[in-house]
């Protein structure tokens, strides 16, 4: 992995992260925004303390162990990348509740044209605020975005001390069986 001065971090601010999606995906998930690393590499969760390509590995989503400059190879298997809001930022309390708002409403619209069988949100705080669902937990809601299922994974930052790596593949788990994945 490349190693990147904080001055070419902080000039990653204005740059726009590609999503990795097609039609018909089994799951589509979504981040919260990219970080600076994700917008630095244009790749999704770069940071190499996030734990995302591991569990998504470790859950069965996909038969080895990927690298974020490997995320086209998600297609193959009917996954897809997203997130919420857009803009990078260095943290995710950088975002306002508007940006959140408006990026719930711009996921809910790709999603429409997508159509994946699953949405999922990996992070129940950008879920709620996203979508306006103060009571939301982790696992499968009740709300749908036309045909498509949603399902609120937990974040896999390193911050999240709550989940380890184990408990968070046994949620991926969850949400793969569901999506026949």
């Amino acid at each position: 992995m490349a190693r990147f001065t904080p001055e070419e971090l902080e000039a990653a601010r204005d740059r726009v992260v590609p999503d990795v999606v097609a039609e018909g995906l089994h799951v589509l998930f979504c981040g919260i925004n990219p970080g600076l690393m994700t917008a630095a590499t244009g790749h999704h969760f770069a940071r190499p303390g996030n734990r995302f390509w591991p569990v998504l590995h470790r859950s069965g989503f996909t038969p080895r162990l990927l690298k974020p400059s490997e995320q086209q190879e998600l297609l193959s298997y009917g996954l897809g990348i997203t997130n919420v809001v857009a803009r990078p930022s260095a943290r995710a309390d950088e975002l306002s509740a508007e940006e959140y708002r408006e990026g719930g409403r711009l996921l809910a619209a790709k999603v429409e044209r997508l159509r994946p069988r699953w949405l999922a949100v990996v992070g129940v705080t950008a879920y709620r605020a996203a979508f306006d669902d103060r009571t939301a937990r982790v696992g499968p809601q009740s709300r749908t975005i036309g045909d498509t299922r949603v399902w609120v994974l937990p974040n896999p930052s390193g911050l999240n001390a709550h989940w380890t790596a184990e408990t968070m593949a046994e949620e991926f788990g969850r949400l793969r069986e569901a999506a026949g994945a």
